[in-house]
């Protein structure tokens, strides 16, 4: 899964990605943080989450860090020209603006890790939550995250879930 994130195709060639496997504690660890995470927002849905990742055997992170604008002037990030976007800020979960087409990037590289794991019957899920919390906590440099937790069961546990 990481060699295909880190394989897949990017803007320009360029590679912004940042990748890390999580296991053992560390994956339990993510998991109780994103459901205290959730208790102390009030955030939806961080508790259902943070359950499954305490159940995976793993969890993939895959983030973008110091991704420099592509330079096309395409406006898609808001702004008419790429050097008018201004410096990266810390947001309540991320650190943005970023230019549109490196999170395409992002898009593509966790895509393919996914049809990856799908091709081995791995069962996974991209969870925004758990790069959240895995951002929060450390376990990663990067702007933005994106997590897919990993689980071979009779089952998948990240369908079937409750609100």
């Amino acid at each position: 899964m990481v060699l295909a994130a880190r394989t897949a195709p990017k803007s320009r060639g360029e590679d912004y990605l940042v990748l890390r496997v999580l296991t053992g504690e560390e994956v339990l660890r993510l998991g109780e943080a994103m459901i205290e995470y959730g208790k102390k927002t009030g955030k939806k849905n961080f508790d259902r989450d943070g359950d499954n990742v305490k159940r995976s055997a793993a969890v993939l992170l895959v983030g973008l860090r110091d991704a420099k604008p592509l330079g096309l002037n395409c406006g898609a990030c808001g702004w008419n020209q790429c050097q008018e976007m201004p410096p990266l800020r810390e947001g309540p979960e991320f650190r943005g603006p970023f230019c549109f087409w490196r999170a395409v990037d992002l898009g593509i590289a966790v895509g393919s890790a996914v049809k990856t794991a799908s091709l081995h019957n791995v069962d996974n899920r991209i969870m925004y939550r758990a790069g959240v919390v895995a951002r929060q906590l450390g376990l990663i440099e990067a702007e933005v995250v994106l997590a897919v937790p990993l689980s071979v069961t009779g089952k998948n546990i990240y369908f079937d879930r409750k609100e």
